[in-house]
């Protein structure tokens, strides 16, 4: 998630440094810790520079960890992404998730145990996978296709669909008075989402609130050069797709429809 909010705003994600702790370190569990971050920071293209690591007895139970970290990037002032040449008719493109990503675990953790099923059980939603390991699918980082996006031109800002989902995040980038219109039958909603929708009886925009919806990165171009850029996107192996349009608003600012048909057939 770091390096994804680097880019938003045109940087190169230089490095990163974690933090570890637990009650008695589990050198396995931190080894396959380090080993997951590690993965990241390479496809983010940053160096994992250092870390710590703290052992606190009586503070977690046994077991438990936490984890946390931080990335530092780097951008020319002069070419940061703002969104402040966001205007009406530009074009909004979705790049595609993995799942759920890093957000709305607590709603996710209700429906599990509403439905009292097993994190070791079948994923209803995912043929072959166990639950837990397919709720924990990780998240996709953008950096490098954004990246190259960037350079190809034409991109005017970005928006990372993290915590407040595709309802809060978007607005973040736009200028007073624009919102933007989007539609969920141009992208493709992955079925942890039908599921989440269906099983857990959550409104539609309350899980366009609380998840990203099968939509990681929102990316607002120049229309006359949408083309090109879903092109970039696709070189650098994404999934880009026309979502919607930037639109003069005295109201909300993001607005989603089509949301109900799309977790239907997910």
């Amino acid at each position: 998630m770091c390096v994804n909010d680097l880019v938003v705003q045109g940087a190169e994600p230089l490095f990163f440094l974690d933090y570890f702790a637990s009650g008695k370190l589990d050198v396995a569990a931190a080894r396959d810790v380090i080993a997951g971050i590690a993965d990241g920071c390479k496809q983010a293209g940053c160096a994992l520079v250092g870390g710590e690591t703290a052992e606190m007895p009586g503070m977690y139970s046994d077991g438990d960890y936490d984890l946390a970290g931080f990335s530092v990037g780097a951008v020319e002032r002069s070419q940061a992404i703002t969104g402040q040449t966001i205007g009406e008719g530009d074009v909004v493109l979705g790049l595609a998730s993995s799942g759920v990503h890093s957000n709305g675990f607590s709603l996710v953790r209700r429906v599990v145990a509403d439905l009292k099923l097993s994190y070791d059980a079948p994923a209803p939603f995912a043929p072959g996978q166990k639950l837990g390991e397919a709720l924990l699918a990780p998240t996709r980082i953008y950096v490098k296709s954004c990246l190259a996006a960037i350079k190809a031109g034409g991109v005017k800002g970005l928006a990372h669909i993290t915590g407040g989902g595709l309802i809060e995040n978007i607005p973040r980038v736009l200028p007073a008075g624009l919102g933007v219109e989007l539609d969920a039958a141009h992208w493709t909603m992955p079925p942890v989402f039908g599921w989440l929708a269906r099983e857990g009886k959550v409104a539609s925009e309350e899980m366009a609130r609380t998840f990203n919806c099968g939509i990681g990165m929102v990316v607002i171009v120049q229309a006359g050069k949408a083309d090109a850029i879903i092109a970039s996107f696709a070189a650098a192996g994404e999934t880009a797709t026309r979502i919607g349009k930037v639109v003069t608003t005295g109201g909300e600012r993001s607005i989603v429809t089509g949301l109900e048909a799309a977790f239907a057939k997910a």
